[in-house]
């Protein structure tokens, strides 16, 4: 064997010499020329065997092959156990082969000394190093869908590919129009949303109805209908007085100028507007003072008065006087109020570029001065339009505010004839201003662009000939020049409109035939329960006090009482009416009143109404118990017109003759 400096390789059968064991330690200082001692490092650290090789049993312990105690540990220090008598190599040798190893030389032995129990249990190494099995991912079983054909798809063609491609390109297609379109309709819709909130908030508000008024006659016919009450002030503050109407040194505060009652019924077949005489005698009810600069109410309370000029109520109590006022005379319910100044009028019709006006001669006022100054057929423009409905003091006419009246009267309906025949309405520019200027010119109360819009799309389908102007008929003047008016035919007015009955000069589609009233049996009904039937109950009778005695009585059955108030008029028999529909409900009604007759009428919806005639007993009855047969006798009411005077003053939208 070489020298362990020897750095040449060993042979083939020897160890090198890194691998020879530990045969002497010295503790004798060694000469420099002598082998340096190896130093004290941890032997390479044991590795299992891979799966599934044999590691060999280790060999019997000799004398010759223990190692002194002496030895190094894995810390460099001297160990006192037995050393195993098996060399790196022998170990390397055994791991990398199953064989069994070469016999080792024969080695220089120490002397043996006794053996020594090592106190260390020795375990036997793992030799099973095959990892634990690993157990597969639970698998989900998907629904199967409903007909989904359990074989496997079958091969398509090239053709049938083509096809299914196109028609997932035309649905990707069709996703992305939807898409396209309900972003531009949510865009849209936001524009109209935002634009009609605009044009809301140019209305200036003011307060004026008087909803819950006792005034109001027979509420139950007047269901669904729109009721505007339409009031051009003669202010002269702002811009009124710079538009040659006078200044406020001319006349001080704001009154009435012109007043028009306009009605639609809840079938929108036509449209009513009824004007009013600014010198109307009224009787003024109880009132707050207003402030006319401001719009706004004082708090100061003024009793009722009678003998009253119409438009002095306005200058006094404002709109909530005016409209109290306007209530008691008419009985309509006044849902909607609109007041507008001379510059609001003068502006509206200048944006929809004038309106078109006939004059069978020059119209000149002493007052106002040369109006129009031809005769004929013209197109005036907001300042003249704005003389032609003020002048009242023309010498031609004769007649004071009643021609003022008919010229008012002429003039919207030019404007609505224009309306109608598209000129404004599709015309966008026109409308958006006319919209403009009436929302900068004018005061409310419950009145919204998008109501108006409505009601338009509710109207377009009306006629002009069922647009029906009428004037509230007087008898001359007073003392103090106040108009005096004529009541019977102002009730007869009135009823006719509640009742929606033919007026003068109206011209409907297809007018039902004028038949006699006429009294026949109706079909056996079955009495429906009382909880379910809603009633009106009005007084026709000449005696005070019945229809409150009546819808008490009627309660004490079940029967819901919505409201109780006066008819229109008087009447001799007592009626149940009700809308189409409503039969069962109002024989229930009738069967608890005796003597009492059933009848269509309109607008009414789901409320039946009773409407207590002179030939009322004064009392009631238990209604036909529920479930059992019923009849009552059905009245078929007149169509004739309502017994107007002759004399009435009336114009019709249509007429556009030169007058």
């Amino acid at each position: 064997m070489g020298d362990d400096r020897d750095s040449s390789p060993p042979a083939p059968e020897g160890r090198a010499p890194w691998e020879r064991p530990i045969s002497r330690i010295s503790h004798e200082p060694r000469s420099p020329s002598s082998a340096p001692v190896p130093p004290a490092s941890s032997p390479p650290a044991f590795s299992p065997p891979a799966s599934g090789r044999k590691v060999p049993e280790p060999t019997a312990k000799s004398a010759d092959t223990e190692t002194p105690s002496g030895k190094f540990n894995r810390l460099g220090k001297r160990s006192s156990r037995k050393s195993d008598s098996v060399s790196v190599a022998d170990l390397v040798d055994k791991m990398a082969d199953d064989d069994p190893p070469a016999e080792t030389p024969s080695v220089r032995a120490w002397p043996s000394r006794p053996e020594v129990d090592d106190p260390t249990e020795k375990i036997d190494p793992i030799t099973d190093s095959t990892p634990p099995p690993v157990s597969p991912p639970p698998v989900v079983a998907l629904p199967e869908a409903v007909g989904a054909p359990t074989d496997e798809r079958p091969v398509l063609t090239r053709l049938a590919m083509s096809k299914v491609r196109r028609q997932k390109r035309l649905r990707n297609i069709g996703r992305a129009v939807v898409a396209v379109v309900a972003v531009l309709a949510l865009a849209l819709t936001g524009m109209v949303w935002g634009y009609l909130r605009s044009t809301d908030q140019g209305f200036a508000q003011v307060a004026a109805l008087d909803l819950d008024s006792t005034d109001v006659v027979d509420a139950a016919g007047q269901y669904g209908d729109e009721t505007y009450l339409i009031v051009g002030t003669d202010t002269r503050t702002g811009a009124s007085g710079e538009v040659g109407a006078g200044t406020v040194a001319d006349a001080e505060g704001a009154r009435s100028d012109t007043v028009m009652l306009v009605n639609i019924p809840a079938d929108r077949s036509r449209v009513v507007a009824v004007s009013f005489p600014r010198d109307l005698d009224v009787v003024r009810p109880e009132c707050e003072g207003f402030d006319n600069s401001t719009n706004t109410y004082t708090g100061e309370m003024y009793p009722s008065a009678d003998g009253d000029k119409l438009n002095a109520t306005y200058a006094l109590g404002g709109p909530k006087c005016l409209v109290k006022t306007i209530q008691k005379i008419s009985g309509l319910k006044i849902s909607h109020f609109v007041g507008m100044d001379f510059a609001g009028f003068e502006s509206m019709v200048d944006e929809v570029g004038g309106v078109e006006v006939c004059t069978p001669q020059p119209l000149v006022d002493y007052e106002l001065g040369t109006v129009l100054a031809t005769a004929g057929e013209q197109r005036i423009d907001g300042r003249t339009a704005l003389n032609y409905v003020r002048a009242r003091n023309v010498e031609s006419e004769g007649n004071g505010d009643y021609g003022r009246i008919k010229r008012q009267q002429r003039f919207l309906s030019s404007l609505l004839r224009s309306a109608l025949s598209n000129k404004v309405l599709l015309d966008p520019g026109k409308l958006n201003g006319f919209v403009g200027a009436f929302t900068s010119d004018t005061f409310v109360e419950n009145v919204k662009t998008k109501d108006l819009v409505t009601l338009g799309r509710s109207l377009q389908n009306v006629d002009a000939g069922a647009v029906t102007f009428l004037t509230i008929p007087t008898s001359g003047t007073n003392d103090w020049g106040n108009e005096i008016p004529i009541d019977d035919a102002i009730v007869a007015i009135f009823s006719a409109i509640i009742n929606d009955e033919p007026l003068p000069g109206e011209e409907r589609e297809d007018p039902p035939p004028s038949t006699e009233p006429s009294v026949q049996p109706t079909a056996p009904m079955l009495a429906v329960d009382p909880t379910t039937v809603s009633i009106q109950v009005s007084n026709a009778s000449e005696l005070v006090g019945m229809a409150a005695t009546a819808s008490s009585e009627l309660s004490t059955y079940g029967f819901q009482i919505l409201d109780v108030g006066n008819f229109v008029g008087t009447a001799k028999q007592t009626v149940v009416r009700y809308s189409q529909g409503q039969e069962s409900e109002a024989a229930t009604v009738a069967s608890a009143i005796p003597g009492a007759v059933i009848e269509q009428a309109q607008g009414l919806d789901s409320i039946v109404e009773v409407v207590l005639g002179s030939d009322y007993p004064g009392y009631t009855a238990a209604p036909t118990a529920f479930g059992e047969p019923i009849e009552a006798t059905q009245v078929q009411g007149s169509t004739e017109g309502a017994p107007l005077p002759e004399d009435l003053s009336f114009t019709n939208a249509a007429d556009d003759t030169c007058a």
